[in-house]
């Protein structure tokens, strides 16, 4: 009798799980209908390589994957295109939203693709355009919105749905994980949307003061030609400032520990006679000033941060010429002035006023996130002290105040966002110093399981192995060498609050 039941319980399991129903099919989701969205593609993408429509180099090592096409019109002038990925199997129950950079106008397939490949369902957007330039903006407000937030937040409303639709379930938690323009529309969607994720993270975040900023430097570096110093010169005004300013941390390893504390005056640099290869011109030193100087009003105000020492090898960025980068110009040329504007004109007073003001409640960033930090969230800030596009105390100065936003709340400092600065990393990447660290790894630990970041260890790579591994502090703190042991190696640093000198900045630059 006893076998009997079980044979019957047996049965009736079997019964039940043959008429539970199927997840969906890949192709089944373009049966979907969500309000103001088109799902154009949905495919199953076999495990091994991927060639992105857009016809770039094939993206390698994928596991088999359901890949979702859409564009979406929340307003009558929108038109934005985003794709979700949805592993077929292995999902960690998790969602990672990616950002963009620059102006956008394309998906960031290799982005995703790195999302992918930890488990994650992940989606991206173009912002609401294609292309590059700024064009897009000009007689098109709606289209600049959808640029600065709507199509990052109506793109992971998309792709929550989605998710939910193919694994009968809602993701577990959800991240956003962007740089530079990516990092700002972050910030953007923790203000806007504070319940949309639980933890974001947003390196050099891309403020869109930094336009008028490029534009000062323009104008003081390649508008007339005596005033423009040739990348030839750059390693060594480079050298120049590291022989003065590398060994201040304690340590000469060709590292500028904090660039605040290093006051290089281009000046001792002056040719003694001719112009030469080694030497400057009065008029570059100038110029060599004002790069390393934060941009003012005419009675004295700062208005922006300086572009720190250690950054000379990337100067063209910014003052290479022989006119400002697009990235900067479009912004004036298709939505401060018109596109025929000459940035020679360029008044700092009266256009960075109207830079800002155009600006406010679309692209401008708020530090008030009380409501993300009151919901749980989870920020983390990195930014590289070498960075050649947006000066590195501009996130100082925004964390600062993000700080005093929610100092009502009862929240003890650091509790919800922490700002880890890296020295010698360029602008999201690449430079002098370790520049590679788990970003994903130190959100998930701080949201799921409420671990903290007190430090981080970054890697300098060459041909993809570590050569020299260094500790992240949350700012304040900063990494100092314990004074034997190898260099390279983090084992050998602690975070530490800055020294005595370092609490005494100067903003003045090298004037």
């Amino acid at each position: 009798m006893k076998m009997l039941a079980l044979i019957l319980v047996l049965a009736a399991n079997a019964s039940v799980l043959a008429a539970a129903p199927a997840p969906p099919s890949c192709s089944s989701l373009s049966s979907l209908a969500f309000p103001g969205a088109t799902i154009t593609t949905a495919e199953q993408v076999p495990a091994g390589a991927f060639t992105p429509p857009s016809g770039t180099r094939a993206i390698t090592n994928l596991p088999a994957f359901c890949r979702v096409a859409a564009t979406l019109k929340p307003t009558a002038d929108s038109d934005i295109g985003i794709e979700v990925w949805l592993p077929l199997s292995g999902w960690n129950g998790k969602f990672e939203a990616v950002g963009n950079g620059g102006w956008g106008g394309a998906i960031e397939y290799s982005e995703m693709a790195a999302a992918l490949q930890r488990g994650y369902a992940t989606s991206s957007s173009d912002d609401g355009h294609e292309g590059d330039s700024g064009d897009f903006v000009l007689n098109h407000p709606e289209r600049f919105i959808d640029f600065a937030y709507r199509s990052e937040h109506e793109m992971t409303l998309k792709a929550k749905a989605l998710i939910s639709a193919f694994y009968g379930q809602a993701p577990r938690y959800s991240y956003w994980n962007g740089c530079s323009g990516g990092g700002r529309e972050g910030l953007l969607q923790a203000y806007r949307y504070p319940d949309d994720f639980n933890g974001v993270i947003a390196g050099d975040p891309a403020t869109f003061k930094r336009n008028a900023w490029a534009m000062w430097i323009a104008n003081a570096s390649f508008k007339n030609a005596d005033d423009y110093i040739p990348p030839s010169k750059y390693s060594m005004i480079h050298r120049a400032v590291l022989d003065m300013c590398d060994k201040l941390d304690g340590l000469q390893d060709g590292l500028i520990n904090d660039p605040r504390i290093c006051h290089f005056d281009p000046k001792v640099l002056l040719c003694k006679g001719a112009d030469g290869p080694t030497c400057l011109t009065a008029r570059q030193v100038q110029t060599a000033r004002t790069i390393l100087s934060p941009m003012k009003s005419s009675t004295g105000a700062e208005l922006f941060p300086r572009l720190e020492p250690g950054t000379e090898l990337r100067w063209a960025r910014l003052a290479g010429g022989p006119a400002p980068a697009a990235l900067f110009l479009d912004y004036f040329r298709f939505v401060v002035k018109n596109p025929n504007w000459d940035w020679r004109t360029f008044d700092v007073d009266r256009d960075t006023a109207l830079a800002n003001k155009d600006a406010e409640g679309i692209v401008a960033l708020d530090p008030d996130l009380s409501a993300f930090a009151k919901h749980g969230g989870k920020l983390i800030m990195y930014h590289g002290w070498a960075d050649q596009q947006v000066a590195p105390e501009a996130s100082i100065e925004l964390f600062d105040a993000m700080q005093m936003a929610t100092v009502h709340l009862r929240v003890t400092t650091n509790s919800w966002v922490r700002l880890f600065m890296m020295p010698g990393m360029a602008h999201c990447s690449g430079g002098e110093g370790p520049d590679n660290f788990d970003k994903m790894g130190a959100i998930e630990n701080w949201v799921e399981q409420g671990r903290e970041p007190d430090s981080l260890i970054a890697s300098e790579l060459a041909s993809g192995k570590p050569i020299r591994t260094r500790p992240l502090c949350p700012y304040p703190l900063e990494a100092k060498y314990n004074g034997s042991g190898d260099p390279a190696a983090a084992a050998n640093f602690s975070c530490a609050a800055p020294s005595l000198a370092n609490r005494a900045l100067s903003h003045e630059g090298a004037n």
